[in-house]
C-alpha cells in the first residue's frame, strides 16, 4: 500500500528484535527492514527518503530505550510505531515520552497483516518532510506550507514583493530566501531598515550625494540602491519611511532612475524591491501617511509570514533546529527538550514570535544543567499536568486514524471508494471518519 510516488522503498528503522514471521511479512510488502539496537546505529534513519520506525517495547534494554528517546528529539519527522506486549510497563520515563510519542500501537502476538496496512497508510504523513525547510526558513504546519509554496513561485519572477507579518516572524530570512532563490544570487543583498535612518539622512541614504551637496558632504557617496545594482534590495519597515523619501522612491520604481543629491545627472539601477512592514499600509494609506501610488508599486507580489502562535507544532521544530545550530558552534550539555518544555512551547503565546524563541533556547542551552532543557530553563510556565496513559492513548489513536485516512485518500486520489475497498471500510464509514476529522477533500488536495 505504498504510495505510488516513492522513488524508493519505504524504510522501517526497528529499534529491538523482530521476529521472522514479522520481518519476512514487511520484506514481501516491499518494506525494508532496518534493525537498531543502539544510538550508533541512529545514522541508518537518514538513509531512508521516508523512514517509520518501530519501537519495540516487548524486550528492551536500557540501551535501546536511550537511543529511542534521543531520536524521537532528534527527528522530527519520523514516524513511531509502539510495540507492547502484557508486561510493558508505562511508568519509567522513558517509556512514557516514547509511547506519547508513537501514533500507532500493537500488542503482542502482532497481526502482520494490520500492521503492514497501517504503515502504508501512515507513511502518507511523512510525504510534506521535503518541504518542511526552504533556504533556512523551516516549517510544517499548513499555514507555513502555504507561505513557503509562496516564496518558492515568487522567487524567480522579478516583481517587487512586499512581505508582512508581526515583528520577529522572520521577514529579513523570507526577503534574503527570495535572493538566494532568484537569478540575482550572485548579485548583493542589500538590507536597509527604514525605521533606523536619521530623518535628516534618509535621501542621502537611499539615493546617495555629491560632494559638498550639503554642509558635511565632504565626498561622495554611494547610496544603497546604488550599491544594490544587479541584486536585490530590501527595504524593512517600509511604513516608516517619510513622505518626501516615498515620493522619490516611487520615481525610482517608475523610472529605474535615481539621482544623487547635489547632482542633476540620471543614475541606472537595475534592482528588485522587497519591502517588508509590521504594519496595516492600507490603513497608513487611508491616514494619508504612506502614498498610494508607491504601495501598488510595492504590493506585486504579495507573502505573509505567520505568526509563531499559529504555526502548531512548528514551534518545537523551530526550537530543535534553534538548538542544533547554537551546539555546533558553542559547547553546552543540552542536547534535546524535555516533554514538559515541549508541552510549554506549544502553550505559550510567543509574543516575540520566532526572534523571541531563538532568544529563550539559546538562553536555555547556556543555563540547562542536564542534556534536557526544562520549561524551567527556557523561563517558560509549565502546562499543567500531565495526562494519564489512558488520555494519551487516546489522542494518540485519534491522531493515528485521522493519518490513516488523509494518507489513504492521497493514495487513492481521492477516489472514496478506492480508500474505502483498500481501508476494508464501507464507503459511509469513510463518508463518517471524514466528518469526524473535518476533512474536506477540497482541502486535502
Amino acid at each position: 500500500m505504498q504510495s505510488e510516488a516513492l522513488a524508493t522503498p519505504p524504510c522501517v528503522v526497528w529499534f529491538g528484535k523482530p521476529s521472522e514471521r514479522e520481518q519476512s511479512a514487511l520484506v514481501r510488502s516491499g518494506w525494508s527492514v532496518r534493525p537498531a539496537s543502539v544510538l550508533r546505529d541512529a545514522p541508518r534513519v537518514s538513509d531512508c527518503d521516508i523512514v517509520v520506525a518501530m519501537a519495540d517495547l516487548r524486550d528492551s534494554d536500557s540501551a535501546s530505550l536511550e537511543a529511542m528517546d534521543e531520536l524521537i528529539a532528534a527527528h522530527p519527522r519520523v514516524i513511531w510505531v509502539a510495540l507492547v506486549s502484557a508486561t510493558t510497563s508505562a511508568h519509567t520515563p522513558r517509556i512514557e515520552r516514547i509511547l506519547r510519542a508513537s501514533i500507532a500501537f500493537f500488542t503482542a502476538p502482532v497481526d502482520t497483516d494490520r500492521l503492514i496496512g497501517t504503515l502504508g497508510a501512515l507513511i502518507g504523513a511523512a510525504a510534506p518532510a521535503p518541504s518542511t525547510r526552504i533556504d533556512g526558513i523551516v516549517g510544517r504546519s499548513a499555514v507555513m506550507q502555504e507561505t513557503l509554496s509562496r516564496l518558492r513561485k515568487f522567487a524567480p519572477v522579478d516583481l517587487p514583493v512586499l512581505i508582512t507579518g508581526e515583528t520577529g516572524t522572520g521577514k529579513e530570512g523570507a526577503a534574503q530566501a527570495l535572493h538566494r532563490l532568484s537569478a540575482r544570487r550572485g548579485r548583493p543583498f542589500v538590507a536597509i531598515n527604514c525605521g533606523a535612518l536619521p530623518i535628516n539622512l534618509v535621501q542621502s541614504e537611499l539615493f546617495g550625494h555629491e560632494r559638498g551637496a550639503f554642509t558635511g558632504a565632504t565626498a561622495r557617496r554611494i547610496g544603497h540602491l546604488e550599491a544594490a545594482n544587479g541584486g536585490t534590495v530590501f527595504l524593512d519597515e517600509i511604513g516608516d519611511l517619510p513622505l518626501d523619501a516615498q515620493t522619490s522612491l516611487l520615481r525610482f520604481l517608475q523610472e529605474g532612475t535615481i539621482e544623487r543629491l547635489g547632482s542633476s545627472q540620471p543614475i541606472h539601477s537595475d534592482v528588485r524591491v522587497v519591502a517588508a512592514t509590521h504594519v496595516d499600509l492600507e490603513q497608513a494609506v487611508a491616514g494619508g501617511r504612506f502614498r498610494q501610488d508607491l504601495y501598488y508599486r510595492l504590493n506585486v507580489l504579495r507573502l505573509n509570514m505567520p505568526p509563531l502562535r499559529d504555526r502548531g507544532e512548528d514551534v518545537v521544530l523551530l526550537a530543535r533546529h534553534f538548538l542544533d545550530r547554537f551546539v555546533e558552534q558553542h559547547p553546552c550539555s543540552a542536547r534535546s527538550f524535555s516533554l514538559p518544555a515541549r508541552s510549554a512551547m506549544r502553550g505559550f503565546a510567543w509574543p516575540g514570535n520566532v526572534r523571541e524563541l531563538v532568544n529563550r533556547v539559546q538562553r536555555a542551552a547556556v543555563i540547562a544543567e542536564t542534556a534536557e532543557i526544562t520549561p524551567a530553563d527556557l523561563d517558560l510556565p509549565t502546562a499543567g499536568p500531565p495526562r494519564t496513559d489512558g488520555e494519551a492513548l487516546g489522542v494518540a489513536r485519534v491522531a493515528a486514524e485521522r493519518a490513516a485516512i488523509v494518507a489513504c485518500l492521497r493514495e487513492s486520489r481521492f477516489n472514496i471508494s478506492e480508500c474505502a475497498r483498500r481501508l476494508r471500510v464501507s464507503r459511509v464509514t469513510v463518508y463518517r471518519l471524514c466528518k469526524k476529522h473535518q476533512l474536506t477533500l477540497d482541502r486535502l488536495r
